[in-house]
């Protein structure tokens, strides 16, 4: 079983064979720590492993999903002085890799908005609930970086080139009803639906035959997973690379300190 002892940052709860993993930072809008990355680079191969669930659902505490990163966070690293990236790009290609891999269904519960690192895990799931509101954006480059954890590969794949890249590079966001109308994700619901929505099509996913829905989740992720040692890592070195820009500083002081960002594109 799960050693739930493991985990600070996310919090498990079983119904049957359905396993729902919760973010489990409210109180920051379940903003990324690093606790919380260096977590979610583990918990796809835990669950994977986990004799008691067959299903996934994979969501956040409170009213929002991820907020995305923790711009304290950020900006206590450009105070302490930047590590080397080597060690985040190998936990950020963990957490998409180990995710594509795990051969149960994992279905996100996007019960308010996900954004950049949260928008990109949750349309990294088999299947995307949301509630109607609910926003779905990737702004890196709002802040001056770019979009290293899995956006590049996931949007495009999802909806094209030719919207993705808009969406990617405005940092722009898209309303639950509408990511549903371009096929970003499957499913957008009353906020007062989501909750038995999600746990009906979770039952049904879990009488079914396990082993011809895991396989087949393997093969339709087939194309992802050849991607991931050419756009991914691709991405990870680029935002590795742009954290070292004056526009990255600028983008994470201007948010910590409420103002307008002024980039001058060094």
């Amino acid at each position: 079983m799960l050693d739930e002892s493991r985990y600070e940052a996310l919090k498990f709860t079983r119904n049957g064979r359905v396993l729902t993993v919760s973010i489990n930072l409210p109180d920051k809008a379940n903003a990324v720590t690093h606790q919380l990355h260096v977590e979610m680079s583990r918990v796809f191969d835990d669950v994977a492993d986990d004799a008691g669930s067959d299903i996934i659902v994979l969501t956040g505490e409170g009213k929002v999903f991820c907020a995305g990163g923790d711009m304290n966070w950020l900006a206590g690293e450009l105070e302490n002085g930047l590590a080397p990236f080597i060690v985040e790009g190998r936990v950020m290609k963990r957490i998409v890799s180990s995710l594509l891999d795990c051969p149960k269904p994992v279905i996100a519960k996007v019960n308010g908005d996900a954004m950049g690192f949260g928008a990109t895990i949750a349309l990294l799931c088999d299947v995307v609930f949301a509630a109607e509101g609910a926003r779905f954006a990737d702004p890196h480059v709002k802040v001056g970086l770019v979009a290293g954890d899995g956006g590049a590969l996931i949007w495009p794949a999802l909806i094209g080139y030719g919207k993705a890249r808009h969406y990617l590079l405005s940092g722009d966001p898209i309303e639950a009803t509408e990511a549903e109308r371009l096929g970003l994700i499957a499913f957008a619901v009353p906020g007062d639906q989501l909750d038995e929505e999600v746990a009906s099509y979770a039952r049904r996913m879990a009488r079914g035959a396990q082993s011809a829905i895991r396989y087949t989740k393997i093969a339709a992720n087939i194309g992802l997973r050849e991607k991931l040692t050419s756009v991914l890592e691709a991405s990870i070195a680029f935002e590795g690379l742009s954290r070292h820009t004056d526009d990255y500083r600028e983008g994470v002081m201007s948010f910590v300190e409420k103002r307008r960002p002024t980039f001058t594109g060094f």
